[in-house]
């Protein structure tokens, strides 16, 4: 059913509503500004990990592109990452460790730093002819920074059951080394897609049936009868921010989580989860 069909028709009884708002509500900033990561860094356009863990992990993901060893004496360690790259076909070539310094300059590459494959994002319209006639959820992120928020909602939304994470190409972080180690291999399940602007993206989704839920402190309980089930889509704002005017003004309903305690708001992370699972819930 087309978006001025179902506006026609109405919303379902059991969708709960919550009233527009011109102004937003200040929030402030809990402390979730991004930090540099402790194994990755970009330098020169190219990403790199640092470290003898960071670039073990990148291999056994089949992340890795190149791999830089310092010359000279080898230990075993070392010896033994050089082989599992080359049994993969990874390029390893000795570097001075000056090199390797300016390559991760804020990091202790302890004689090591794997080049990383870049991320490769799905795309949107073959993900969801997969899903054709099924019920798939979406996740959409407006304005998330930190890399590791992003890679903890991958994951959660992998476990959940979720169709694919959907991020902004502006206005958002994207894909890193620090976001596919979050995602504890997550990323190589879950489709990830980069969308244009927010709000054509989802009336075009509203074209396809998908109702639209956005996270917002004015919003009903999610627990009040919030209906979750069919094809949906989940929005989550930035931290500290929340969701745009626009984009809020795109949902079709909003719904909040109720806080018991005397903190006022829960990591964007941890807020995706129990969404995604009370959707997941809903399925069954």
């Amino acid at each position: 059913m087309r978006y001025e069909d179902r506006k026609k028709a109405g919303k379902p009884a059991a969708r709960t509503a919550a009233p527009r708002r011109e102004t937003e509500r200040k929030r402030k900033d809990r402390g979730e500004a991004q930090r540099r990561p402790a194994h990755s860094t970009h330098k020169d356009n190219a990403l790199y990990a640092g470290g003898r863990n960071s670039a073990a992990e990148a291999l056994k993901a089949g992340l890795v592109r190149r791999l830089f060893i310092k010359t000279g004496r080898r230990d075993e360690r070392l010896q033994k990452l050089a082989a599992d790259a080359a049994a993969q076909g990874v390029p390893v070539e000795e570097r001075e460790e000056a090199v390797l310094d300016h390559m991760v300059p804020d990091l202790r590459h302890q004689g090591v730093v794997a080049e990383i494959r870049p991320y490769e994002y799905a795309d949107l319209d073959e993900v969801l002819a997969r899903w054709e006639g099924k019920d798939p959820f979406l996740i959409l992120l407006d304005g998330l920074e930190d890399v590791r928020n992003l890679g903890a909602i991958i994951r959660t939304a992998e476990c959940a059951g979720a169709a694919a994470v959907l991020l902004p190409e502006h206005r958002s972080c994207q894909v890193t080394y620090a976001t596919m180690k979050t995602a504890a291999g997550a990323c190589a399940y879950l489709p990830v897609c980069r969308i244009g602007n927010i709000s054509r993206t989802l009336e075009k989704l509203k074209d396809r049936g998908f109702w639209v839920v956005g996270t917002d402190m004015d919003g009903e309980s999610l627990y009040s009868g919030a209906n979750l089930k069919g094809p949906l889509v989940i929005v989550m704002g930035a931290e500290g921010q929340g969701m745009a005017r626009l984009t809020r003004e795109a949902c079709d309903f909003c719904v909040r989580i109720p806080m018991k305690g005397r903190v006022s708001s829960l990591n964007v992370s941890v807020a995706a989860a129990l969404l995604m699972y009370e959707a997941a819930r809903q399925r069954e």
